[in-house]
């Protein structure tokens, strides 16, 4: 019912009318506060008053979440905003900028970290890389700042984080910093931090540690001499089970292990003896052809006889690929732990340089490698396939050569 207030009538509207009131238009409660029905049917509260000649609005929100009796309530304080010379519009955008301040003084790194790769994730190539950011930051930067306002994060800090392992674990060392200094920089373009990026490296953290170079050993995966791969695969392909085979595809096609062990069918062409990795799949993020040998096409129909799987070398999973320690397996069962299975793209290399007479570019194509600079690749846009394809041949049938290689068995082929 309505009701008298300093010689004007309010509380004009009932809780019923409000609910059952269709028609679109304003409808007063008294004291500035209206109800206003959308001519979609949508409902909502604002205040109206005069203030300098103009009309001022201010919204109070939908009625589906302010109900009658809370609208009152809000219209009320704003009445008394406006007896105090206040805008209450002025007041609202002050309270939500403090909010933002303190949410900002409160989000931590640990949380900000989250955030960012969050926001990231999609863009990677797989969810081992965004678990790969997650445990190198829990690892090594939460245990200092990760509970700390991100805003307090500054160079100390960072310093701590990075100086007892700089020396030791550069590599690692170097991931974390720029990670670090990627979340400190999402974090002030949201807001939440200001000022320069303490982890920083050029002009700022190259001024407290040595230079990655003079404390960062290069430690290259073990590799075959050239030499001995023929006595090695023929041990080799004497070997019973799936992952020895695909060891030996992956030697004969100089990929990378990954690169092998989740090759699927669909992604072989028999007739054309090609293999074509997708973009997504590889390093440099570009589709990679490969032409295959005959001993590697006698592989893959090997394969096919007992399809289990999409994935040409499964696993003891259902529906998986063979592990990433699979191979290393087989080597290590071969009396051979002091390689690893990348290690023989570089006696592919080796091989290629001091045994072939092939063109560099043409090598390095057949290893997925970016050939030459921006400019050169713009106008190198073709793989060499046909060339690449006599490179392989020769590749498979040094393989597969029984005698010992010598100084003065150079493959002669003209690319």
């Amino acid at each position: 019912m309505a009701r008298k207030a300093a010689g004007k009538l309010v509380d004009r509207l009932s809780a019923r009318f409000v609910e059952a009131e269709k028609a679109p238009g304003l409808y007063g409660d008294g004291a500035n506060l209206y109800l206003k029905v959308d001519d979609g049917g949508g409902k909502s509260w604002i205040m109206r008053w005069e203030a300098g000649g103009k009309v001022r609005k201010l919204g109070l929100g939908p009625l589906h979440t302010v109900s009658l009796a809370e609208a009152r309530t809000k219209a009320e304080d704003a009445r008394k905003l406006i007896l105090d010379g206040i805008d209450p519009r002025q007041a609202r955008r002050e309270a939500i900028n403090a909010a933002a301040v303190t949410e900002a003084k409160t989000m931590t790194f640990d949380q900000c970290a989250d955030a960012y790769i969050e926001a990231h994730k999609a863009g990677w190539k797989n969810d081992k890389h965004a678990a790969q950011w997650a445990a190198t930051l829990e690892t090594y930067a939460s245990p200092y700042f990760g509970k700390l306002p991100v805003a307090a994060v500054d160079t100390g800090l960072v310093m701590r984080v990075l100086s007892p392992i700089w020396a030791k674990k550069n590599e690692t060392a170097h991931r974390v910093r720029g990670r670090i200094e990627s979340i400190l920089s999402w974090a002030k373009v949201h807001g939440y931090r200001s000022g320069e990026n303490p982890a920083l490296w050029k002009g700022h953290l190259d001024q407290l540690l040595p230079a990655r170079k003079k404390v960062h050993k290069v430690e290259h995966h073990a590799a075959l001499p050239y030499d001995e791969i023929p006595a090695f695969m023929s041990e080799l392909r004497g070997r019973d089970g799936v992952a020895a085979l695909a060891l030996e595809f992956a030697i004969l096609t100089a990929t990378r292990t990954s690169e092998t062990l989740n090759a699927i069918y669909s992604e072989i062409d028999l007739k054309t003896k090609i293999w074509s990795i997708p973009a997504p799949r590889m390093k440099g993020d570009r589709e990679h052809r490969i032409p295959l040998s005959d001993r590697a096409i006698a592989i893959l129909e090997d394969m096919k006889v007992d399809k289990k799987s999409d994935y040409i070398f499964p696993g003891a999973r259902r529906g998986r690929p063979l592990s990433n320690m699979s191979m290393l397996t087989v080597l290590r069962r071969m009396k051979r732990g002091d390689l690893t299975s990348h290690g023989f793209r570089s006696t592919f290399r080796t091989w290629t340089a001091e045994r072939t007479n092939f063109q560099r570019e043409i090598c390095e194509a057949a290893l997925a490698h970016v050939i030459g600079d921006k400019t050169e690749e713009a106008y190198q846009r073709g793989d060499l396939l046909d060339k690449r394809r006599r490179l392989m041949t020769a590749w498979a049938t040094f393989c597969d050569t029984t005698a010992k290689a010598t100084g003065d068995n150079v493959i002669g082929l003209r690319p």
